[in-house]
């Protein structure tokens, strides 16, 4: 390793000792977050403008930086399954009468569904507004390439109507694997259908239920704590990954398609507008909510997966916001992989009226309600990760009947606005558990035990 590299790592092994310093100081988590957020971005531009995106002093320091944004990462998502298996079996087992949990799920469902449209609207407008044209972008050799591998994809993808039948589960060892794009919901719905399968056998059964629910709740205090655990590392996890956003972001990319960038951001600050109202409608005081959430949009923006943001979304609902855990654990891991706004409402939306003019259609009120329609359906079962907006648009511009080119030629800049979709979609899951409670709110409370939800407690 260069001397410069040497020196990077030393640089950055003190920034994680002054976060670690700061927890001994007891210092909020939230703003631990923050300060990790702006350490990593000084961090990250700091190679760049010193050492270039190129440079092998950047490479090397990344190839270690990346030791700690990426290993948090993966605890995170070591977590995922367990957390979602676990916590919608102690959600049915918590709901005394099954229809209100399919109150819940029918309710999180429709008001993922209908903000996903709202989102597919705003991007409409934005995208007419600043004009964009899939015809204006230029298509290189590389971008033609990249084409011709979302064209052989999208052969072996599977339509709308498959996407939905595989959110069944089927081999429930193969998706709590995560093999699937679809794996988290079906292995919600596995869960579901246990604990309803458990609650059935209770009312049974009272000494089955007694011990059922026992270690339920045990099980469930122990992944809880685990969840605590990871979280308390999240300041060096999103330090680290800022790192690596910063330092790699390629300006030259971002210039060619400033453009669109700009409306995708305002797109998404927009929607972020309809969600303060839609919290608003709650009862809750907006800043407040806004200074709740924050560290898990700071770790969705970071990490570009809703999957990944799970524990956080899960913890932030029932901790901060005091939603009913039966609501915060459905709305959380259906928002991962059903409705989500910014990359399966915005991004293909805005596609497609990019790629309207280029094939000889007309945005007329016909063409919109069909792209609402088919956004809304597509919506269903997107994979919750990196890349997922690309899913999408894989899955609503062939159903529009256009071609899939200009999602290549996006992909230079995909990083950088994924980042912001990412937040977009993980906010409107907590949104939505928000909503749900105002609707449901009572009715689920009256089940509950009275401890809601046992296993977290504040960092």
């Amino acid at each position: 390793m260069s001397m410069y590299g040497i020196f990077n790592l030393v640089l950055f092994a003190a920034l994680l000792g002054f976060l670690f310093q700061l927890s001994k100081m007891e210092m909020g988590l939230s703003r631990r977050v923050l300060v990790g957020l702006v350490l990593g971005s000084i961090f990250g531009f700091y190679l760049q403008l010193v050492f270039g995106l190129t440079a092998v002093a950047t490479s090397e320091t990344l190839e270690w930086t990346n030791v700690v944004g990426n290993s948090y990462v993966n605890l995170l998502r070591m977590i995922i399954i367990p957390l979602v298996l676990i916590t919608m079996m102690a959600s049915v087992l918590r709901v005394e009468e099954i229809k209100s949990l399919g109150k819940i799920g029918g309710t999180v469902v429709g008001i993922l569904v209908l903000t996903t449209m709202i989102a597919a609207s705003i991007g409409i407008v934005m995208a007419t507004l600043f004009g964009l044209n899939a015809g204006e972008l230029a298509s290189g050799a590389r971008e033609l390439a990249r084409a011709e591998v979302l064209e052989s994809r999208l052969a072996t993808d599977r339509s709308i109507s498959q996407l939905l039948t595989g959110m069944v589960p089927r081999n429930i060892f193969a998706d709590m694997s995560e093999a699937r794009p679809t794996s988290i919901i079906a292995v919600a719905i596995f869960g579901m259908l246990i604990g309803v399968a458990a609650l059935l056998v209770s009312e049974e059964d009272k000494e089955h239920g007694s011990r059922i629910k026992s270690f339920v709740d045990t099980t469930q205090a122990v992944i809880m704590r685990l969840v605590k655990l990871v979280i308390s590392l999240t300041p060096y996890g999103v330090m680290a990954l800022m790192t690596r956003v910063i330092a790699t972001t390629d300006g030259g990319a971002i210039i060619t398609l400033i453009s669109f960038v700009i409306a995708s951001y305002i797109a998404i600050g927009l929607m972020f507008l309809v969600h303060g109202l839609l919290i608003a409608f709650t009862g809750a005081n907006v800043r407040e909510y806004f200074q709740k959430v924050w560290p898990v949009l700071t770790f969705a923006f970071a990490t570009r997966s809703s999957a990944a943001t799970i524990p956080l979304t899960i913890r932030a609902q029932i901790e901060e916001l005091k939603v009913p855990p039966p609501i915060a654990n459905i709305s959380a891991s259906f928002g991962a992989t059903i409705g989500q706004n910014g990359c399966a409402g915005l991004y293909p939306a805005m596609l497609a009226v990019m790629v309207a003019p280029t094939v000889g259609v007309d945005l007329d009120i016909g063409f919109i309600a069909s792209l609402l329609v088919v956004v809304a359906i597509g919506s269903f079962g997107i994979a919750g990760v990196g890349g997922g907006a690309t899913n999408a648009a894989l899955v609503v511009l062939p159903a529009m009947g256009f071609p899939v080119t200009v999602a290549a030629l996006l992909i230079s800049i995909e990083p950088l606005i994924d980042m912001g979709r990412t937040a977009l979609n993980v906010n409107g899951a907590i949104t939505t558990g928000l909503l749900t409670n105002r609707f449901l709110g009572d009715e689920v409370e009256d089940t509950l035990p009275n401890i809601a939800a046992q296993g977290l407690q504040e960092n």
